[in-house]
């Protein structure tokens, strides 16, 4: 009887009860297949979305979700990281001897020597000095430079031989048990604040100051190369200025570093694929460490450098442009900025400088001056430091 008094149900009724099982088989079938994509990847199937596309191409188009989830480390990688992570749990070990190693990457004479004097004046003992002169051995002017030369190679700007410079410099910085942070700094590099404010900036900084974020544009991810996978998957590709500081442990992970190393130095390079421009000195330290380290580091360089003019290379400061109103700017200046390659005239990513959790002036050291600046900067140098962080 019951039977028959459901058929004789209006229409309209039935139909509402047959929607809830309705949605929730839509919802159980759903759930399988997501569980059967996740468990059993297909990656030689062909979908619509890959059809005209290389196969490298759509390789890398599924990377970005599939191997997120399901790609397993190589034994490279795992020997590779277990070595890396045991040397991130070292413990600093600074004391009253702790110095930083001062390095700088010039083809040859330092111009700024005379600024730079003024600078380590009084401070013996707390800072060592290494040069990396990659054409000409430099003339000095100041004691604290002579004979700092290490064994040094031609560097060529764009290549894997710049990154070759940087371990050449951090490897005999390395040696001095002291030294407990390490400055890559260029020939057109000065100081923006006194010694004593860079060394406790530095020193009791929670992070090593090394620049990394994420460019989407085609001289930023679009610079990834499938000749990178898997150990390099293209969401991990990050850019930066090569002017970076960084602590003892993050020194070592450098020099223990090869398989991500020989990955950029086998395939960094113009002509590997396409017409992608890769550079190495701007992408291999903030892929590496984002990867490895994300939290040690601050994602922006303590050296000003200003990118408004979106050339090639940054803007160069003559005599003529230095003021101590321009310079008390820089020094004062607490927001970083990084111009990316999305669109016409780039996008500019901008975040506050944070020192130890504490809003703080962004930068220590500045770059590109020219070298008819230096007496005005050695006149000025006492009015635009800091000496207190």
């Amino acid at each position: 009887m019951g039977e028959t008094q459901n058929l004789h149900l209006p229409l309209r009724n039935r139909s509402s009860l047959k929607k809830p099982l309705l949605i929730l088989l839509l919802i159980c079938i759903t759930s399988v297949l997501l569980v059967c994509t996740y468990m059993y990847p297909q990656h030689n199937v062909k979908t619509p979305a890959c059809e005209g596309l290389s196969s490298s191409s759509c390789k890398a188009a599924l990377s970005g979700w599939l191997d997120v989830h399901v790609r397993k480390h190589t034994d490279e990688e795992v020997a590779a990281r277990v070595v890396i992570r045991d040397i991130l749990r070292t413990p600093p070990a600074l004391t009253s001897k702790s110095k930083i190693a001062f390095m700088f990457l010039t083809p040859g004479t330092l111009p700024f020597e005379k600024l730079w004097d003024k600078f380590f004046q009084g401070q013996e003992g707390r800072f060592s000095i290494y040069i990396h002169p990659s054409r000409l051995r430099p003339v000095h002017i100041s004691r604290h430079f002579s004979d700092r030369e290490i064994h040094s190679d031609q560097v060529t700007w764009g290549r894997i031989s710049m990154v070759d410079a940087e371990r050449r410099l951090l490897a005999n910085a390395l040696e001095d048990p002291d030294n407990q942070h390490f400055v890559l700094l260029s020939e057109s590099c000065i100081p923006l604040h006194t010694f004593d404010y860079t060394y406790r900036y530095l020193m009791l900084g929670n992070v090593s100051f090394i620049d990394s974020f994420e460019d989407r544009g085609p001289h930023g991810t679009g610079r990834h190369m499938d000749h990178m996978l898997p150990e390099i998957p293209r969401q991990d590709f990050r850019k930066g200025a090569q002017w970076f500081t960084m602590k003892r442990q993050h020194a070592l992970i450098v020099m223990a570093d090869n398989l991500y190393y020989s990955k950029f130095r086998q395939f960094c390079r113009p002509g590997v694929e396409a017409n992608k421009n890769c550079i190495a000195d701007e992408h291999y330290l903030p892929t590496f460490f984002y990867m490895l380290d994300p939290g040690g580091i601050s994602n922006w360089s303590v050296t000003y450098v200003d990118w408004s003019e979106r050339r090639w290379h940054p803007k160069t400061y003559r005599a003529r442009d230095i003021s101590l109103k321009f310079l008390k700017n820089i020094t004062s200046d607490d927001m970083s900025v990084h111009v990316t390659s999305v669109g016409k005239r780039g996008e500019e990513l901008h975040w506050p400088c944070t020192w130890n959790g504490i809003r703080r002036p962004c930068y220590l050291f500045a770059r590109k001056f020219h070298s008819d600046s230096v007496n005005k900067l050695v006149r000025l140098f006492p009015n635009y430091t800091s000496t207190v962080v």
